[in-house]
């Protein structure tokens, strides 16, 4: 029995159910679409959201840790003949400081799987222009580097991070300071510790997030300014941020880093695990929609052709009687099948890359959003058309073995 034969009864049964053929086909399409849609929506708010992340998360922060007080320095004096306990343990009151930083920050640099390497400070602060006050905080950077780890070039909305790195006494401070304390690029800024330290430095250079915490409490000056206002020395250094090439690589390389530097690591999926799990829930909702529509139409497939079997019984009969065995019939309504998960599948991409397309043109206007975050990945559209294919088998399958058990000689007698 030839498969022409095959194909062109299947080809027949289906343009003369042109409507139930038609809307089985939809039940892909609809399906198959939505996927995409879904999956290209919901990678593009992860993606969104995890360049959010990274824009202010290192992949990777070195710092020494605060450590309760043990035992071994009784043990020490007083020998293993006694049990030594401490109640109530406290941590240790010890310097945060990195020893030997540079060569550290060397050996970091040139670790191949390195990007960008910056030694960092913090201090919190009170910035004031004449009468006006502000709380905050500023980071002593090495302002090339930490522009080349977060992209501050692209948040700056006056001065450039270049002002800062050759102005030993510049700052860059958020726009919302710089609103709150009336303070452009050019102007004086006071600078005080809680200790009493004081320091006047110039705004080099405004940024905006658009997160409004930051742009009100967040500034940016050279290491050094930060060790004069904290009174220390330049090999003070309590942070190294290290950028990867790979930022996926984070927990593995962030062990390899602690292990051999004996400081403790702070991956940005440990500093992240609220929004990591946030993601997760996300992929699992818009995983388990596009599935169940999938099904739906998987179901409506087979309605279709259990109908089409009903009504073409004693076709089939007849088909039987005149040779064709039962896995001819078999091959007839799988094809049927195929057919409609092969048009429903490209009807099913043609819609899902429109609605996605039409999807990131829709204005938010939020923030540094501007407009839906939708991602287009072949993957979705390939992984789309092989389930609606796989469904729109398994569909016309159990029909189909139905059609090849069906007697011909009881059939026509009835």
């Amino acid at each position: 029995m030839s498969i022409n034969i095959n194909s062109e009864v299947a080809l027949t049964y289906l343009i003369a159910k042109k409507k139930q053929t038609l809307v089985a086909s939809l039940g892909v399409t609809f399906g198959i679409s939505m996927y995409i849609f879904m999956n290209s929506l919901i990678s593009g708010t992860n993606e969104y959201f995890e360049k959010m992340t990274l824009s202010a998360t290192p992949h990777i922060r070195l710092y020494r840790d605060h450590q309760i007080s043990n035992s071994d320095r009784l043990n020490h004096f007083l020998g293993k003949a006694s049990t030594n306990l401490i109640s109530n343990p406290k941590m240790v009151n010890s310097d945060e400081r990195i020893d030997d930083p540079y060569t550290l920050l060397q050996a970091l640099k040139t670790n191949p799987a390195s990007l960008a390497v910056s030694p960092q400070i913090t201090a919190t602060i009170i910035c004031s222009n004449g009468s006006l006050q502000e709380n905050g905080n500023v980071s002593g950077v090495n302002i090339l580097e930490q522009d080349k780890m977060f992209d501050i070039t692209s948040t700056m909305i006056a001065g450039t991070v270049k002002d800062l790195s050759t102005d030993p006494n510049g700052i860059i401070i958020g726009s919302g300071m710089a609103e709150n304390l009336s303070l452009k690029t050019g102007d004086n800024i006071t600078l005080t510790t809680s200790k009493g330290s004081t320091k006047v430095l110039h705004v080099s250079g405004i940024f905006r997030t658009t997160i409004k915490n930051v742009d009100q409490t967040k500034c940016y000056a050279n290491l050094s300014v930060v060790q004069q206002l904290l009174k220390k020395d330049r090999s003070y250094i309590t942070d190294i941020y290290v950028n990867l090439k790979d930022y996926t690589k984070a927990n593995r390389i962030g062990k390899q880093f602690e292990l051999v530097t004996g400081y403790r690591v702070e991956t940005w999926q440990s500093a992240n695990e609220q929004s990591i799990a946030a993601r997760m829930i996300r992929d699992m909702i818009a995983n388990s929609v596009v599935i169940t529509i999938l099904i739906v139409a998987g179901f409506g497939i087979y309605n279709i052709l259990n109908m089409m079997i009903y009504e073409k019984i004693k076709e089939i009969a007849i088909l039987k009687a005149t040779g064709f065995a039962g896995r001819h019939v078999v091959a007839i309504f799988i094809f049927q099948a195929l057919f409609i998960g092969l048009l429903g599948s490209f009807t099913g991409i043609l819609l899902g890359w429109l609605l996605s397309k039409t999807g990131s043109m829709i204005y938010i206007g939020k923030g540094n959003l501007e407009y839906l975050p939708v991602s287009f990945y072949a993957k979705h559209y390939i992984q789309g058309a092989l389930f609606g294919i796989i469904t729109s088998f398994f569909a016309g399958y159990v029909p189909a073995l139905r059609a090849s058990h069906v007697d011909p000689v009881e059939i026509i007698r009835g």
